[in-house]
């Protein structure tokens, strides 16, 4: 085959993209990931021996070379992944991945760089050859990070405890991780954007690639706010094994993962089963125990000694060094007055910001952002006469 050439610089520079890499390595690796399905064991074995460059060449070279240079014992390996790998050598070109890349804004990270995941290290060989990213590649370096992941045919009780426990994550300036697909990955995603925090959507499919298409404003606000990554070229196509490698990479890359909503067979119970090989912890939250949709986060607490999940605080428990989390202090309100707030609002009169701060005391500022922390809660609605409490919130 005749591969493209080295490019002597990478995709136009972004704001994040402050380094350069070596072109020869990164065009290896980009090169490697348009052979290969993500989490390929023997391409990251040998790339672990002879570095991207090497084992591209050897790879190039055929199944002669590579079993020339295998250990005793491995020649019928390398014969198996010469023949998957060498129908794709055809179709490998580095310079188009470089133009999409200008065109989407993306950012190449390769191992190593000061922005790479570390967690996924722990995958050792089935680690990502590379990730391209869109938006701030400094949000995959915040630490910590929590995966929030569930059921697509969420139920109103699972997007509510989603969005509530992603926002009051998201207010303590924890990044939330999750898949963006509909359900309760999309509602963890929109709390965290709600609340001004950092959120990561890894796709199944190239990162120029949206979907699920009804996600298409929501991954643009992700690339704005937080950061949207993928292993596989630009421009692929989701697959279904690709939806269940990406899990793995949610998994690796994140602190704790928490399961909301699963079903008994749920893709969320592949993204918790790699967060549990890992030695991730592993949260669910438990559902009525005749939902249908709720019966995988019931097997995770019973069979995989998943932590019981009622809300953020439980969450902040799994992570290193929790124990010194500050409280939800962000708003700069504290809690006796935000009980004066909470008492002063009705469930039938509607009133204004500034008359329920006048009336509980309290900086119209502080008022306006307990109330949208609410609204994501459910304990207030707002229409155009002004704010109540909700009916439901009353009865607590």
């Amino acid at each position: 085959m005749s591969a493209a050439p080295a490019m002597n610089e990478g995709p136009a520079t972004t704001k994040n993209q402050t380094r350069q890499h070596p072109p020869d390595e990164a065009h290896a690796r980009v090169s490697w990931s348009q052979i290969i399905e993500p989490g390929d064991a023997d391409a990251g074995v040998l790339i672990d021996r002879h570095g991207a460059r090497e084992a591209w060449s050897l790879v190039r070279r055929g199944a002669a070379a590579l079993t020339a240079e295998a250990p005793a014992g491995e020649a019928a390996r390398w014969r198996k992944a010469a023949a998957r790998w060498s129908p794709r050598l055809t179709g490998v070109d580095v310079d188009r991945q470089w133009v999409r890349a200008r065109r989407c804004g993306a950012t190449l990270l390769l191992p190593g760089d000061p922005e790479w995941p570390v967690g996924l290290d722990d995958l050792q060989e089935s680690r990502p050859v590379l990730l391209w990213v869109r938006g701030d590649t400094d949000a995959l370096a915040t630490a910590p990070l929590v995966a929030i992941v569930g059921a697509r045919a969420a139920t109103g009780y699972g997007e509510h405890i989603t969005a509530e426990i992603a926002g009051e994550l998201a207010a303590r300036g924890i990044a939330i991780v999750s898949g963006a697909a509909y359900g309760i990955d999309g509602a963890a995603h929109r709390a965290t954007l709600a609340c001004d925090g950092t959120t990561v959507a890894v796709l199944a499919g190239g990162a120029d690639r949206v979907y699920p298409a009804g996600h298409a404003a929501l991954i643009a606000d992700i690339s704005r706010a937080g950061a949207v990554v993928s292993e596989v070229p630009l421009g692929s196509e989701p697959t279904k094994w690709r939806f269940l490698a990406r899990n793995r990479l949610i998994a690796a890359m994140t602190d704790a993962t928490l399961v909301v909503e699963a079903g008994w067979r749920s893709g969320s119970l592949n993204t918790a089963g790699h967060a549990a090989a890992l030695g991730r912890p592993l949260g669910a939250v438990p559902g009525p125990v005749t939902s249908a949709a709720s019966s995988g986060c019931h097997r995770l607490l019973r069979e995989y000694d998943a932590v019981c999940i009622t809300g953020a605080d439980d969450v902040v428990e799994l992570l290193p060094g929790a124990a010194a989390s500050p409280p939800l202090d962000h708003l700069s309100v504290e809690l006796p007055e935000a009980a004066r707030l909470e008492a002063v609002l009705s469930t039938r009169v509607a009133r204004s910001t500034e008359e329920l701060a006048a009336r509980a005391t309290i900086s119209v500022a502080d008022a306006e952002a307990l109330l949208g922390l609410w609204t994501l809660t459910g304990r207030v609605e707002r229409d155009t006469a002004g704010w109540r409490a909700s009916r439901k919130s009353a009865g607590r």
